[in-house]
């Protein structure tokens, strides 16, 4: 049995969005075979204290306040310094100190370092620890091919004058992150990518890399078995995600103003559902647009995933895989996403209706909700697809690589 360490950048539990869920599931199932040790930062409205169930798998867990990090400190940063913006995102002098605290007095055999923002950390780990020759081996899990994310992002926003500062931004920042990247690849011992798409990326930048691919995982019975559902104004269609998240958030707004009317000239009771937390300023307007209900922050994303009668996933810019795909897949629902969105999955086809254009994403939705027999087949297809994405078919290449 080894001693592991896990950094995550938010409490894993209970997970509200994709980055905590794909840290639960790794934490709860590594558990079963190794000592699991916690190091994690907590929002502004999550207790300092972990949840019973968290502690049940931990050995020992410390929560971090996450730091709070001005505008003014990061216009600094792009001007003064040749650090990507994400690397200082987490920085704090608390969770270094608890890390070389952990590091003097107890033995690990890994830190898994859940992704890239948490990879600063890594920079001065031989002399954290008491004894250099007692340094653990790294695991590197790239949650997003974070340069390929912002490289997407400068291309969109080009194409539009509004957008140019965003542009400029992502732009700089990109190269930088591609730099940064792979740098934390090669300081690692083993790197984790969550798709064969972003295993590629990775190689274009550390061409003698070998990346471990596994994927984004889901608890398949555990949401199958979700019966608590939200009471929606039908028909709903539902989008869950962390809403100050930029793909996010131009997803919603492109779905908003080019899809959302097309919907209801032809469905006029219909409702769109934005439900997660830390909804964006530039998603105010669309709470004066008929039908259009931003939640912010609820307990639970499932209950709105088991009332939507389609859950959508328009997304123009991303990289990885997407948990509310599998979220919505082990549910059963009904599903129609963008090609972009549902990148890094296998054949996503045969588990969702696929469209990238305004006019074909609006039909769509309006066939699923008026065609009651074609929404119980998509809803059966994607149930079977999800299989191939529980966590008990996905952590067998990891366990035999921490123990190779």
């Amino acid at each position: 049995m080894a001693a592991i360490l896990i950094l995550t950048p938010q409490i894993p539990y209970p997970p509200r969005q994709g980055t905590a869920l794909r840290n639960w599931g790794l934490l709860r199932g590594l558990s079963g075979h190794h000592e699991i040790s916690l190091l994690t930062f907590a929002s502004p409205d999550q207790e300092l204290v972990p949840e019973p169930l968290l502690a049940r798998y931990t050995e020992r867990t410390a929560i971090i306040p996450q730091p709070a990090r001005s505008l003014k400190d990061r216009l600094w940063d792009l001007v003064a310094t040749g650090r990507p913006d994400l690397s200082q995102r987490l920085a704090s002098s608390a969770f270094r100190d608890q890390l070389k605290a952990w590091l003097s007095r107890y033995h690990f055999d890994w830190i898994l370092v859940e992704g890239l923002e948490l990879a600063p950390y890594l920079t001065s780990l031989p002399e954290m620890n008491a004894s250099a020759e007692d340094v653990p081996k790294i695991i590197f899990d790239d949650h997003n091919c974070e340069y390929v994310l912002q490289r997407r992002a400068a291309r969109a926003d080009f194409g539009r004058p509004k957008r140019w500062p965003g542009a400029l931004y992502s732009s700089v920042q990109w190269r930088r992150l591609r730099r940064f990247e792979a740098q934390v690849c090669d300081r690692s011992d083993v790197v984790v990518a969550v798709s064969e798409a972003d295993a590629a990326a990775l190689r274009a930048i550390v061409p003698d890399l070998d990346p471990l691919v596994i994927s984004n995982g889901i608890d398949v019975a555990a949401y199958a078995g979700f019966e608590a559902s939200a009471d929606l104004a039908q028909p709903a269609f539902v989008f869950t995600g962390t809403m100050d998240f930029r793909p996010n958030v131009d997803g919603v707004l492109w779905y908003a103003n080019h899809v959302w009317p097309r919907i209801r000239e032809r469905l006029p009771g219909a409702h769109f559902y934005i439900v997660g937390r830390h909804p964006h300023a530039r998603l105010e307007r669309l709470r004066e647009v008929p039908g259009i209900v931003i939640t912010g922050s609820v307990p639970e994303t499932q209950p709105y995933i088991r009332a939507a009668a389609v859950t959508v996933v328009p997304l123009l810019v991303g990289g990885g895989t997407r948990l509310k795909l599998l979220e919505s897949t082990a549910m059963g629902k009904a599903i129609v996403a963008t090609r972009l969105a549902a990148e890094g999955f296998a054949a996503p086809e045969r588990a969702m209706i696929l469209a990238d254009t305004p006019s074909e994403f609006a039909d769509a939705c309006v066939r699923l909700v008026q065609d009651e027999g074609e929404r119980a087949v998509w809803s059966a297809r994607a149930q079977a697809y999800a299989g191939a994405y529980d966590w008990d078919k996905l952590l067998p290449a990891l366990l035999s690589r921490l123990e190779g």
